[in-house]
């Protein structure tokens, strides 16, 4: 069950920030930067996957996500919680318990035996479904998952992300034209100004992670190998 208050939602990111910081699941490293999926540098690396290893971490911060989903779109909005594979799994899991609702799963691509299926569990024409992930950066890789979704003929207009990275400004707008409103518990600025308030690294790290933050795009041209 949800306990019946919770902080507004600038306590909300800012204690997010201190539990990823606390887990160790946020890295920082200018010098030597971390390489993305989309093959691009990054002086910034995150792991929410760490979470469900810390049940006391884990819990708060599913109880922040459902209260966020509720407080932002409503108390009877949702009729399904679909996770993303593989890393939104656990997390639509817990999600699906504290709103007593179905949970689903979306495979990034059909299975290729039996019934081919993207969507494990039981989804119903017409139902709401929320999209839930461990994390969002442009928004580019919940679009596949929408899309299984309403494929079924069920609607999805909201995802729901522990991390937003909230440093590439067409990401809402990339979701919004495909009509998805983004929920999330922080971002990088957040996880930022608690390391610079727990001085959880040295001050030319935090510049650089800084400096990238302003100019994304600018900071990992400069880097590219």
């Amino acid at each position: 069950m949800i306990p019946s208050s919770f902080p507004d939602s600038t306590e909300i990111a800012r204690l997010t920030a201190r539990m990823l910081l606390e887990i160790k699941a946020v890295h920082f490293n200018s010098r030597e930067p971390f390489t993305l999926a989309s093959g691009l540098p990054s002086p910034t690396y995150i792991d929410c996957r760490k979470l469900i290893s810390y049940p006391r971490i884990r819990s708060t911060l599913m109880d922040f996500l459902t209260v966020t989903v509720m407080r932002d779109v409503g108390f009877e909005a949702f009729d399904n919680i679909a996770g993303g594979e593989t890393a939104g799994i656990p997390f639509a899991a817990m999600v699906a318990e504290r709103m007593a609702l179905p949970m689903t799963y979306v495979r990034k691509k059909p299975k290729g035996y039996g019934r081919n299926a993207r969507i494990e569990g039981a989804m119903s024409e017409g139902e709401r479904v929320l999209l839930v992930e461990d994390l969002t950066t442009d928004g580019g890789s919940k679009l596949s998952f929408v899309d299984a979704i309403r494929e079924t003929g069920a609607t999805c207009g909201h995802t729901a992300v522990i991390f937003y990275y909230g440093i590439f400004p067409e990401t809402e707008k990339t979701l919004g034209d495909h009509g998805v409103k983004l929920h999330s518990l922080c971002t990088w600025w957040d996880v930022l100004a608690e390391a610079k308030t727990q001085e959880a690294f040295d001050k030319e790290t935090l510049d650089g992670v800084e400096a990238f933050l302003n100019d994304p795009r600018g900071w990992q041209e400069t880097n590219k190998k």
